[in-house]
This record gives C-alpha cells, sequence and structure tokens, in this order.
C-alpha cells in the first residue's frame, strides 16, 4: 500500500448545526486565528457582517436561524476553511482538496485560487443574491439517480436531482410543496427520505435567476491556479488553471448538481493509502466515503474530524485532538467517531 496522503474533504449545506466547532474558538490558536480571520474578511466586504455572523455562530439562540442561506453558507465557509487551516498547521501539506457545495469555496480559498478576502467578498454577494429567492427546500433519499426519475414531475424543473452523493444517495431540491408531494410518494413507495436542513432549494434551476450577475463578480476578482490539487465537485477531473479562471464555473455553483461521488470515485480509484479526512462539522461525507469500495477493502481510509451531531465543548476538543493524533501516526485510522 501506498504511503498515507491525506484528503480534506469539506462538508457543505446540511451540514451546519449551533455552535459548530466553536468548542476549538479560543482554546485551538490555529482555528482561532483562521476563523478571526474570515470573520475580520466579511467585516471589510460589508459593515458589521463579520461581527453578526460571529454573533449568530457562538449563540445557542442565533438571531437569524442557521438554516437561513445568509447563516448557513458563510458560516460553512468560515469553519471549514478554518478547519483546513488548523490541519495543515498540525500535519502539513494535504495530498489533495475536494468540497461538497460551498464546501468547495473553502477548498478553493485554502488552495489559494481566490484571497481569504476575495473568497469572503464573493461568497456574500452570493448569498444576498441568493436570499432573494422563494422559499425552498432539499431532501436526501436512500436511492440512486435513475431510481427517482419517475417521481420528478416529468422534468417540469420543480423538483430536481441537486446532489448525487453516493449510488444510493441522492439529494432532490425544489419548490416546497412539489417537493413534500415527491416525499410522500417515495416513502409510499418504500424509500427512506430525510430533509435537509435547508430554507434554500440549493443546486436547482430556481435560483437561476438569482445567481444571475454573480459571475460579473467573479470575472473581477483576481484568481491562481490551485496550489494544492483541488478536485471538482461539479466536473470531471481536478480545478485546473483554465477552470479556475472561467467565473461561470464558480457562478454556477448554486445552480448545478453536485456530483460528489463521482469526484470522490476518481480520487480513490487514483491510489491506495489516502486518508479521507472529513474537515467540518458532522460526518455526513465519512459516511458517504465509507461506502466506498477501496475503503470497504481497507486499502483506503475514512477519519472524521468533529462528532456526528452537536454536543458539547469538550467533545469537539477531544474529537479533533484523537483525529490529529491518528493523522499524525501516518496511518492509524479509527474506524468510529474520533474519540470512541
Amino acid at each position: 500500500m501506498d504511503a498515507p496522503a491525506i484528503l480534506l474533504m469539506f462538508p457543505g449545506q446540511g451540514s451546519q448545526h449551533a455552535r459548530m466547532a466553536a468548542g476549538l474558538y479560543g482554546p485551538d490558536p490555529a482555528f482561532t486565528a483562521a476563523v478571526d480571520e474570515v470573520f475580520d474578511a466579511y467585516d471589510a466586504a460589508g459593515r458589521s457582517e463579520g461581527g453578526r455572523l460571529r454573533a449568530d455562530w457562538l449563540s445557542d439562540h442565533p438571531a437569524v436561524p442557521l438554516d437561513h442561506v445568509t447563516r448557513s453558507q458563510p458560516l460553512l465557509f468560515a469553519v471549514d476553511y478554518a478547519l483546513g487551516r488548523m490541519v495543515t498547521a498540525a500535519t502539513g501539506r494535504p495530498w489533495a482538496l475536494l468540497g461538497h457545495s460551498v464546501g468547495e469555496m473553502a477548498a478553493a480559498a485554502l488552495a489559494g485560487v481566490f484571497t481569504l478576502r476575495d473568497a469572503a467578498g464573493l461568497l456574500l454577494d452570493r448569498v444576498r443574491r441568493l436570499a432573494q429567492a422563494p422559499p425552498g427546500a432539499m431532501l436526501a433519499v436512500a436511492a440512486g439517480e435513475d431510481t427517482l426519475g419517475p417521481y420528478l414531475g416529468g422534468g417540469d424543473g420543480k423538483v430536481v436531482v441537486a446532489a448525487v452523493n453516493s449510488p444510493r444517495q441522492t439529494i432532490l431540491a425544489g419548490h416546497v410543496a412539489p417537493l413534500a408531494g415527491v416525499a410522500r410518494a417515495l416513502r409510499e413507495a418504500g424509500l427512506t427520505c430525510r430533509e435537509v436542513p435547508s430554507l434554500t432549494a440549493f443546486h436547482s434551476p430556481m435560483l437561476a435567476p438569482y445567481a444571475a450577475g454573480a459571475a460579473e463578480r467573479f470575472a473581477a476578482t483576481p484568481v491562481a491556479a490551485p496550489s494544492i490539487p483541488l478536485h471538482s465537485g461539479y466536473r470531471p477531473g481536478p480545478v485546473t488553471g483554465q477552470l479556475a479562471a472561467d467565473p461561470s464555473y464558480w457562478a454556477g455553483h448554486p445552480v448545478e448538481t453536485v456530483r460528489f461521488w463521482p469526484a470522490l470515485d476518481a480520487v480513490l480509484s487514483s491510489r491506495t493509502g489516502v486518508i479521507c479526512l472529513e474537515t467540518g462539522p458532522g460526518q455526513g461525507l465519512s459516511t458517504i466515503a465509507r461506502r466506498h469500495p477501496t475503503v470497504r477493502s481497507g486499502q483506503n481510509s475514512v477519519l472524521p474530524l468533529l462528532p456526528p451531531r452537536a454536543g458539547t465543548a469538550e467533545a469537539d476538543r477531544t474529537s479533533v485532538a484523537a483525529a490529529l493524533a491518528a493523522v499524525r501516526e501516518r496511518g492509524t485510522v479509527l474506524s468510529g467517531r474520533p474519540g470512541r
């Protein structure tokens, strides 16, 4: 087996929860410094926006619900990016990066495609646009994409495939009432469904009118080729310098389908000895990665950084300490939650 290589996986919409990773704020200097930089960048992009976001992040009862686009997206970016900086400081340069939805923006900032200040401004511009969209919803279904076609209303666009997470996990998105109807039909057919925490139908055509104009903002922003290999969750293969310089690529993320499984499959099929380290709240991507044949066979492994759900500040710290210790041991991978 090859020497271990660290793949950082950055989760996106649906993984957010109150005080996610807040147990590291203060006790972990690298995380604290990085997350403060993100909030400072938000302040620079919008008057006191960083302060409001920080307050809601650290509150058990945020003024704006964390599932709202103006909170979930910028706070997930902040936490994912800061955890990425923390892990890099502790273990060195990762082998590769892969983000899910807004997690790809965090990965892009970590890879130097955008400066942190530019990435923060681009993200705030995005959420301000998307906040004008009508209410939407998202649904996780334990079924493959092909199975769900007959339930999606004949392709009228009101309910669409938003993400392909694994051969048997697909995310749907759309208008609230039509999606609720699809959920009832799927459950009646015996399929397991779970609502994804979101008040917006991410990765669906209903966001297209509200994402319009973002490409101009991206076009005016300097970009660089990734300094760390960055794999696209929307296109086959890595984010090349040419793709990174395409404004329509980044501007289209809220509308396009996330194809996380094909990207993960390409990465894990390319070599052995990969440690998939989930660098964000929850363990959703770890659960997906454990289903990959190379992980089931022991050729590659999975390690979540944080606990599977919201908990105490001490649980955050214990989980991270155990995960980083395992990474440093170069191949010692915990099969369950860190610290178990």
